[in-house]
């Protein structure tokens, strides 16, 4: 992606505070047990996250599919994050689009209250790398 450096950084910034926003209507979804509708969010704070590593990093964002492939191709290949986290994005986006266009599909409150601190860590995982550059 050919970006000056400023406009890069900027976009950076916004794609992490979008992530922090997003990860941050968990609350409200919480409550209310929207657990399908948490799922989605989960889902999007990591991709905003994953969406700021790659454009740091000078890499298309692409598709959300494309965007769990250059993760895994970028980063989990190459041993910068785990396989974990890998497997954990890429869940994370088979869990949002089930709930999504699968009707016959429901998240339950377990599956998103052993997501919660996974999601957050990873997001504060891709901040750190990104901040170390």
């Amino acid at each position: 992606m050919s970006l000056r450096e400023e406009d890069r950084a900027l976009i950076v910034a916004m794609e992490l505070e979008k992530a922090d926003r997003t990860f941050a209507e968990k609350d409200v979804l919480f409550e209310g047990k929207l657990w399908s509708n948490l799922a989605g969010r989960l889902y999007y704070a990591l991709f905003h996250a994953v969406s700021a590593l790659l454009i740091n990093d000078g890499h298309e964002v692409g598709t959300h599919k494309g965007a769990v492939i250059r993760f895994h191709q970028y980063y989990v290949k190459t041993g910068i994050f785990s396989n974990e986290d890998g497997a954990f994005y890429s869940q994370m986006q088979s869990m949002r689009e089930r709930a999504d266009y699968n009707c016959y599909y429901d998240v339950t409150e377990t599956e998103i209250v052993e997501r919660l601190k996974p999601t957050s860590q990873l997001i504060e995982k891709i901040k750190e790398y990104i901040g170390k550059k």
